[in-house]
């Protein structure tokens, strides 16, 4: 089935590589295109960005956590709308490691046999960036470069520089865009801040996207997504009659999901019900919870002042409701937070608290179950990844582990997935769909409802 798709690129990191492909789904809306949406990685924050212009939710695309199969499924079964755009993830050959091309965008646009645009940092550079173009075409056999965007421009003047140098590389300049410091979204210690935090951040982009939209060569984009090989439909899976339900917590301190994950569950039979850890006083009635990561370190005071919510999880925690935690869920369950030299008291389910640190904790994990949990059952393999500032400090040495890490830091010594009554929470991030997570935190939710 022809399926329209395209890559965004970039050299490295801070290219504009969001900034841009928003623009250039902003540009194929105005043109009259649907625009699904997809990112190259484990980033949760991003996605927020290409979701709010493309109206569509975005899909992560990632080879370690998910596997090239379902790379595969995933972009089939999602890619509905008349064009998918795919954002890259840090430099174009950046992946699990300097010796392997795995989990880069390079290895997810081979995957998908999808055409790359590369974005070129223009900023300090005029001839040298054919030598920076060429290092990037020739470094693979191949690359799937079909064209570059290049960024902050100084003057017509470098533009035209630039354009004579790259002119023997016979690849395309599709957009040329100068600078401009009013264009720049806000970052904080994980990155951009995600758009469900502040309306005015969905203002910008939108205003971001619309002025650099202007110097794109949208037609030729198009042209390229257009021009390229058919692929395997995937249906949408069939989902299961709900037989459980399942809260989860979403709102500005903790979204950060994929939404693959949700339908995962739901195809194993779960209903989810959305809850706010700030302004409920309680989760909905379920027969199970989910609290993913975020910034609970950011929304500290308002998450401490719900009392009512932080009673309500620990008795259900009490009472054997089986409950997942991931990274800022983790914070979030045990004793306190300390952010900014405050201490913000939270659930206190685990007896240790969370300080955040000065050195960010960014790995692929790859793990063991050692213990039967909520999502696998022991020896089962798990791989996943770790995404945070925070250590939890005084662990009780008896605390009682699910996973032991063969690559990743874990909570402790190379351990991670704290085990308390039937909640399992960790700072490694899974995909689902890996294994049979979604399928056994279903029935431990059935089984917990019959009981």
């Amino acid at each position: 089935m022809k399926m329209p798709r395209i890559v965004i690129a970039g050299t490295t990191s801070g290219v504009g590589k969001t900034s841009i492909t928003c623009s250039i789904i902003y540009a194929m809306k105005k043109k009259g295109y649907s625009v699904q949406p997809f990112k190259v990685g484990p980033d949760y924050i991003d996605p927020t960005y290409l979701s709010a212009i493309s109206g569509n939710s975005t899909r992560n695309l990632d080879s370690w956590i998910m596997g090239e199969n379902a790379v595969l499924e995933s972009f089939s079964k999602n890619s509905q709308s008349d064009i998918s755009v795919v954002e890259g993830v840090m430099g174009f050959y950046d992946g699990f490691s300097g010796a392997t091309n795995q989990s880069s965008t390079h290895h997810i646009a081979t995957i998908l046999q999808a055409p790359v645009i590369l974005i070129l940092d223009a900023s300090k550079t005029a001839r040298s960036i054919a030598a920076t173009a060429l290092g990037y075409v020739k470094f693979h056999k191949h690359s799937r470069i079909v064209g570059f965007v290049l960024n902050k421009l100084g003057s017509k003047k470098h533009e035209d520089m630039c354009r004579a140098a790259l002119a023997s590389l016979k690849i395309p300049i599709i957009g040329c865009i100068p600078k401009n410091s009013d264009l720049s979204l806000e970052s904080r210690h994980l990155g951009l801040i995600p758009i469900i935090e502040q309306e005015q951040l969905k203002q910008k982009i939108i205003k971001i996207a619309k002025t650099l939209a202007a110097h794109l060569d949208i037609e030729k984009i198009i042209s390229i997504a257009n021009y390229t090989p058919p692929m395997s439909q995937k249906t949408k899976p069939h989902i299961e009659k709900y037989k459980t339900t399942i809260a989860v917590a979403l709102d500005k301190s903790f979204n950060f999901y994929y939404y693959d994950n949700f339908d995962s569950l739901r195809k194993n039979g779960a209903k989810l019900e959305f809850f706010s850890p700030i302004s409920d006083s309680t989760p909905p009635e379920c027969s199970g919870i989910y609290i993913g990561g975020g910034f609970p370190e950011v929304l500290g005071q308002p998450l401490a002042k719900n009392q009512s919510m932080k009673r309500s999880i620990k008795k259900l925690a009490e009472q054997n409701m089986p409950i997942y935690g991931e990274c800022g869920g983790l914070m979030y369950l045990t004793k306190s937070i300390v952010h900014d030299n405050k201490k913000y008291s939270m659930v206190g389910l685990f007896d240790a608290e969370t300080s955040m640190e000065k050195k960010m904790t960014l790995n692929y994990t790859k793990s063991n179950v050692i213990s039967n949990c909520l999502i696998a059952k022991r020896s089962t393999n798990l791989f996943g990844h770790e995404f945070h500032y925070s250590e939890l400090q005084s662990v009780p040495k008896d605390a009682k582990f699910a996973y032991d890490l063969s690559i990743g830091i874990g909570i402790k010594n190379k351990k991670d997935g704290l085990i308390q009554y039937n909640t399992l929470a960790s700072y490694m991030h899974l995909y689902f769909d890996r294994g049979s997570h979604a399928e056994n935190f279903v029935n431990h939710c059935v089984k917990y409802s019959r009981s």
